[in-house]
């Protein structure tokens, strides 16, 4: 799984190597302000005191036992039991300002691409849906912007459905 904004920026640049994409709740582009604070919430050293502390920090809210699963594959456990995310906080803070930028046109959308969004959660807006809505097939689901999580059997035969049918080729 790759990110929805890198994922655009590779069809618009390198349209041959792909045949179709799912994107699942992708970050198109992150209002600047947005972009600001959750940056500026990156800055804080990524230390938990146990795996419960670290799903209790999810603002997002997945179901609790995926979120758990998470802190073991994406955390280290520090010489005194609590948890430090594997991630690099100036490299996190860099791809915020990235995804406040511009993203490439919709028209670069070439290839069928299957958007699947959260609208409860907000992060694929209104306009965006609009531009990529004659360029994308788009489904809404219940949840938050995990939605393999929070709707796993619409996100899972809507992506089933999509990959085998031959007739969504542009």
């Amino acid at each position: 799984m790759v990110g929805g904004r890198w994922w655009l920026g590779l069809e618009a640049h390198e349209a041959q190597r792909i045949r179709r994409a799912v994107l699942l709740d992708p970050a198109m582009q992150i209002l600047p302000h947005v972009a600001a604070f959750v940056a500026d919430q990156e800055r804080r050293d990524p230390v938990y005191d146990s795996a419960d502390a670290y799903a209790d920090a999810r603002e997002d809210a997945p179901p609790r036992q995926f979120v758990l699963e998470d802190a073991n594959l994406h955390c280290d456990v520090l010489p005194d039991g609590r948890l430090r995310r594997r991630t690099y906080q100036p490299a996190v803070i860099s791809i915020y300002g990235e995804l406040a930028s511009d993203p490439p046109p919709p028209e670069t959308l070439r290839m069928p691409t299957l958007l699947i969004h959260a609208p409860a959660y907000g992060l694929v807006r209104e306009e965006q849906l609009e531009a990529y809505a004659d360029r994308a097939e788009i489904l809404a689901v219940p949840g938050r912007h995990m939605v393999m999580w929070d709707a796993f059997d619409e996100v899972a035969e809507a992506v089933e459905r999509f990959l085998e049918n031959p007739g969504s080729e542009r």
